[in-house]
């Protein structure tokens, strides 16, 4: 059974956490809002759709702080990542520049590929969703991208979460087949 380490990043304030504790079916789903202090790591089995025999996989969940005052600590948190979701609100317009940031810190330099990566746009009770195109910087607009809305479609985001689960798990297959090889060869 595959382990996949996936980071939880984003802006301050665009439901990570929320959707950290409904994905792990951790208990404590709504409630105020608290930020998080460094990092949580959520552990939890969950189905890799798409996968080898859509294979079932422990997925070590770290729903990182979105403050910036942490960055030192943010090569700590990556090393080893087998994927990235970065989370942001879009009806907070500040939030579709922040991620860019929050791209170039976590995607780009680590090399991670799009297959790899997740984007969530997470709308929080009562808001609207528009599931029409977000003004997003071009290099964002090539990775996958759900709109998450828990109040109404939760099913469809704990799927999405799967789906994009069993991408990751595909692409380390495939990393440890080539390494597998190279040290055949």
């Amino acid at each position: 059974m595959f382990k996949a380490k996936v980071l939880f990043i984003g802006p301050n304030e665009s439901g990570k956490t929320v959707l950290a504790n409904f994905l792990s079916d951790t208990a404590d789903v709504g409630g105020e809002y608290k930020p998080t202090q460094g990092v949580r790591i959520l552990e939890f089995e969950s189905q890799a759709e798409g996968s080898h025999d859509n294979d079932k996989c422990d997925v070590e969940l770290w729903d990182c702080s979105g403050d910036f005052k942490l960055e030192t600590c943010w090569p700590a948190i990556i090393k080893d990542s087998s994927g990235v979701v970065i989370i942001f609100n879009p009806n907070v317009p500040s939030h579709l520049k922040e991620i860019e940031t929050w791209y170039s810190m976590f995607i780009s330099s680590q090399g991670l590929q799009e297959s790899q990566c997740l984007l969530i746009a997470h709308h929080k009770p009562g808001s609207a969703v528009e599931d029409g195109r977000l003004p997003l910087a071009s290099h964002l607009g090539r990775l996958p991208l759900i709109h998450s809305n828990l109040e109404e479609e939760p099913e469809d985001v704990k799927q999405a979460f799967c789906k994009y689960l069993g991408s990751v798990v595909k692409t380390m297959s495939e990393s440890r087949e080539r390494e597998e090889m190279s040290i055949i060869t």
